[in-house]
């Protein structure tokens, strides 16, 4: 029989409310350009495919660092690797407030999203290090919701600042939070000692881990999974603009509703995963059957798009980006159910490179086809995304429990190879 987990400690409830707060800064510091991208657009006279271009600029640097930032953090350890990305995203952060033209504004887009990459892969291995396997979907949707938080925040925030100091000052003052963030990460998380020995052992080689068909698999599914969110927080304010005639300040005013809606699916994904494992269902089952329900609720982006009224439009906004994140949860939470703790953050982010890659692909697509058309194909493509996504993780992921005959080994092989 499997031995039983040990009694999780209370702190780990503080140790993913710090992750939770790295995770709204790192949105933050995202959405600032999301909200001041119609100012910008006017003073620096960008297209939609420059627009997108800077986006994607973003996404190149996301893309490539979450192949290097999981794998960094696992052989670092979560305190010192956490550390590290959010230093480096948050001064990348203020640098925002140097640029001179679409050329810098990309080049500092890309600096950040190489920052960026890190905090699902560090904020994961908080999940498997603390929490044990009926609580990590929770956990996940826990952390996860300072996405929501930040995006929230972001649009009166940021708007606000912009209105009243200028559009250099929003970015300077978003990027300060994360400095601010690691004078409390720093002196506060330590790796439970229950855990430790398996945490901070040195990971399997990472083109081992990437040969599994869990790991290839996951990251296949996740191209047509998180691009769906990227749409949502880079292009909804341009939409509400262009589609919806929204001014700055009613952006500020209303588009930060469908955020905070969405931030209900985080705790909601969670225990809908978690009710699933205690009728019986196994850990990566629940998951799967999570993502495919919510995937369900995202196809409500057609409603929103052809909907004639921008409130109803919003409404349905609200439950297709509640459905992303409510499934979401179950997907952070499936690499600690099939891998070690000392090599999930590697797992994740070689996988979010899917994300990365789809993310660029439909971000440029999206550009191209809102100029050459309009929003409604667009809506329309994001609807369905999601469920080839869930076909993937059901056709595909085999998630049986991956084990290396000694992980304290840098060279140990997997004993099952899926």
């Amino acid at each position: 029989m499997p031995q039983a987990e040990p009694k999780p400690s209370n702190l780990r409830w503080l140790m993913i409310a710090l992750a939770f707060f790295a995770t709204l800064v790192n949105y933050l510091d995202r959405q600032t350009l999301s909200v001041a991208a119609p100012v910008l657009r006017d003073q620096f006279h960008m297209s939609n495919i420059q627009y997108s271009n800077i986006v994607t600029g973003f996404l190149l640097a996301y893309t490539i660092m979450n192949g290097v930032s999981g794998p960094l953090i696992d052989r670092l350890g979560t305190r010192l690797g956490y550390a590290l990305c959010i230093a480096w995203w948050s001064v990348a952060a203020v640098l925002h407030s140097f640029a001179q033209g679409p050329l810098s504004l990309g080049l500092c887009r890309f600096l950040l999203g190489a920052g960026e990459a890190g905090n699902w892969p560090a904020a994961i291995r908080i999940v498997a290090e603390w929490f044990p396997e009926r609580e990590r979907a929770l956990a996940s949707g826990i952390f996860n919701s300072g996405s929501a938080a930040g995006a929230i925040l972001a649009p009166p925030v940021v708007a606000w600042i912009l209105l009243h100091f200028g559009w250099r000052y929003a970015f300077a003052a978003t990027g300060i939070m994360g400095l601010v963030w690691l004078l409390f990460w720093l002196p506060i998380y330590k790796t439970p000692p229950e855990t430790a020995h398996e945490a901070l052992s040195p990971p399997p080689p990472t083109w081992t881990l990437f040969r599994t068909r869990f790991v290839w698999s996951f990251t296949f599914a996740k191209i047509f999974f998180d691009p769906v969110w990227y749409f949502y927080i880079f292009w909804f304010p341009e939409y509400l603009k262009n589609a919806r005639h929204f001014d700055m300040a009613a952006i500020g005013t209303y588009g930060w509703i469908p955020f905070l809606v969405a931030g209900s699916g985080n705790i909601l994904g969670g225990l809908v995963s978690g009710w699933l494992i205690r009728r019986g269902m196994e850990a990566p089952k629940a998951r799967k059957a999570s993502v495919t329900f919510f995937a369900l609720w995202m196809t409500a982006a057609i409603p929103a798009v052809l909907a004639p009224s921008p409130w109803v439009s919003i409404a349905f906004v609200s439950i297709a980006m509640t459905g992303y994140t409510a499934g979401l949860a179950s997907m952070l939470s499936l690499p600690a159910d099939v891998f070690p703790k000392n090599c999930v953050g590697s797992v994740y982010g070689l996988a979010s490179m899917g994300s990365g890659f789809g993310g660029m692909l439909f971000t440029t697509a999206t550009g191209w086809t809102v100029e050459h058309y309009s929003y409604t194909p667009v809506f329309f493509g994001f609807a369905f995304l999601p469920l080839i996504c869930a076909t993937i993780l059901w056709t595909l992921a085999r998630t049986e429990r991956v084990t290396f005959p000694d992980t304290r080994s840098a060279t140990a092989q997997p004993a099952i190879s899926r």
